[in-house]
């Protein structure tokens, strides 16, 4: 692990930076104890034990709580969803819930806070330095010297798996470890084919259902038949958010009974990058997917479920509202020849990794002021420097990887307010006015509130947590032990046998680095928390001092 500064103050309690948090108030409640049937709990724990002996997966030690095998989980991904939209006005149904459950008021997206990245974080429990699908759009040269694969769409993401042998990731998914351990995941999706496509891209367990993408294809008929014509697309999305609950309520549970479900709604996101962060059409998409959540509450509850499903509702990364500048593009165009650089949203990929063009690419971007963060190679092994002065190694942001480009940029940002009255801007530019990506507070800070037979009552977490925490702690429900290839950790804080979050002990830790430039001193600053040897991305911050 990289050596840092250490600084104990929490990013929560440095008021320069005002994070996102959610604004419910939390009234404390006992905690339930179910109690189970021990016959049952002995029948269930040896038909458990004879199907992970026989598939080469561990059960967890100590021996697993039997009971808890009867339960599912569902995960509930509400895109772009920022936590401070959880409000008992906006989402009642998502608010009742955190106050029936946990909050976790320092949940993190995965850096690039990109919809793909943390669909394959969530996907596999890693980083992208383990599972190698680096942007929203991603380079293969390969495959091909001049081509941007979209990973939104699942053709692509099939022509890169097949180029790549079967390595569309290079870290086991979700799928294959519960199928190993005799246990099913189902994935449902409203949102792109490519980000429903990496949530079970092994086809493992129970499959996926996406407007698009139908896999395997024994389950067309039955899908055709239940759920009919898909509707258009349309902001906000409300009837294929409402076919993405349908496709869990009405075929997930009926017919697969996956022991997990990733359920993946595009709204707020599809609606906010098109009208704005708070904008009126934005909330009124958050009032539709926050009426879905209260829909599948109540089928649960009409079923009897309600005792035997863990939910976790999380977003894949916040929001910010743009402040458009000059692009990358555009601005590099003086700087080195087009043929010798390619652009993949903030990663750069210089030709051969020519030394000399890489330190000037990155001078050019340190005296911009709506650059933000600079990530490197690492100068040296175990060193949280960049292989360039004045940047930060890839290790800090989990950005090593053989796929990796040679720069990897990050907008700048402020905390200020838009018209709306939502902190938060960036100086992305494109045609929209609100976006993600960035290493700033109010992108990588996202939702997490969860609730269920397992979960504790009434509690809020002030502990790190992460998208990359979900395939372990959903390992861990399931009686399975987490793979070492999982960067992620198991969120036993929030579980009813698990640890309080007041006990759990979080280290802070900020790294900083500067460059004299010809216009002044260029200072980046990185933020970040680790729990349990799991590191987390708090924040980055750039400071320019002029002459």
């Amino acid at each position: 692990m990289p050596k840092f500064e250490k600084n104990h103050k929490s990013l929560a309690a440095n008021p320069a930076l005002d994070p996102v948090v959610p604004t419910a108030t939390l009234v404390g409640m006992s905690e339930r104890c179910r109690p189970a049937c021990r016959v049952m709990a002995i029948v269930i724990l040896f038909v458990t034990v004879v199907l992970v002996s026989g598939s080469g997966c561990r059960l967890m030690d100590p021996p697993v709580n039997a009971a808890r095998l009867d339960h599912s989980s569902l995960v509930i991904v509400l895109d772009g969803l920022r936590p401070d939209y959880v409000t008992p006005e906006l989402m009642p149904n998502l608010h009742a819930l955190g106050e029936q459950g946990v909050v976790c008021k320092n949940h993190h997206s995965i850096f690039p806070t990109v919809t793909r990245v943390n669909a394959a974080s969530i996907a596999t429990g890693c980083y992208p330095t383990r599972h190698g699908l680096m942007g929203n759009s991603v380079y293969f040269p390969e495959i091909s010297a001049d081509t941007k694969f979209n990973t939104g769409n699942a053709a692509h993401l099939q022509r890169i798996e097949a180029a790549t042998g079967g390595h569309l990731l290079t870290a086991p998914s979700l799928g294959e470890v519960l199928e190993k351990g005799g246990r099913k995941l189902l994935a449902v999706s409203s949102g792109s084919s490519g980000s429903a496509y990496l949530l079970n891209h092994k086809i493992k367990g129970g499959g996926i259902i996406h407007s698009e993408l139908v896999l395997p294809s024994s389950l067309q008929p039955r899908v055709k038949e239940i759920l009919g014509p898909v509707p258009p697309d349309a902001s906000p999305n409300t009837l294929r958010n409402r076919r993405a609950v349908d496709a869990y309520l009405r075929i997930g549970l009926d017919d697969v009974q996956p022991n997990v479900t990733l359920m993946w709604l595009s709204d707020p996101d599809h609606t906010q990058h098109e009208h704005g962060v708070g904008a009126p059409l934005t909330l009124e998409a958050i009032r539709q997917v926050d009426a879905e959540i209260g829909r599948i509450v109540a089928a649960l509850a009409t079923r009897g479920l309600q005792d035997k499903v863990n939910i976790f509702v999380t977003s894949d990364h916040g929001f910010s509202t743009h402040d458009g500048k000059l692009g990358l593009e555009t601005l590099l165009k003086q700087e080195v020849e087009s043929k010798d650089v390619f652009i993949v949203e903030g990663a750069i990929y210089v030709k051969n990794h020519d030394a000399e063009k890489i330190r000037r690419i990155v001078e050019r971007l340190q005296v911009t002021d709506w650059v933000g963060a600079i990530f490197t190679r690492p100068a040296k092994h175990d060193q949280p420097d960049g292989v360039v002065t004045g940047t930060l190694s890839f290790d800090l942001a989990h950005w090593t990887h053989p796929r990796a480009a040679d720069i990897l940029v990050s907008a700048n940002w402020t905390a200020a307010a838009n018209q709306h009255g939502y902190k938060g801007t960036s100086t992305q530019q494109d045609d929209e006015p609100a976006g993600h990506g960035t290493s700033s507070p109010y992108d990588v800070h996202n939702t997490l509130i969860a609730v269920g037979p397992d979960i504790k009552s009434g509690v809020v977490s002030d502990v790190s947590s992460g998208n990359a925490d979900f395939a372990p702690t959903l390992c861990y429900l399931n009686g399975i032990k987490p793979p070492n290839s999982m960067n992620g950790r198991v969120l036993k804080e929030l579980l009813r046998d698990g640890p309080s979050p007041r006990s759990v002990d979080v280290q802070q830790f900020v790294h900083r680095t500067q460059v004299r430039t010809g216009r002044g001193d260029y200072q980046l600053e990185l933020s970040h928390s680790i729990v349990n040897g799991t590191d987390y991305l708090n924040y980055t911050r750039v400071t320019r001092d002029s002459r």
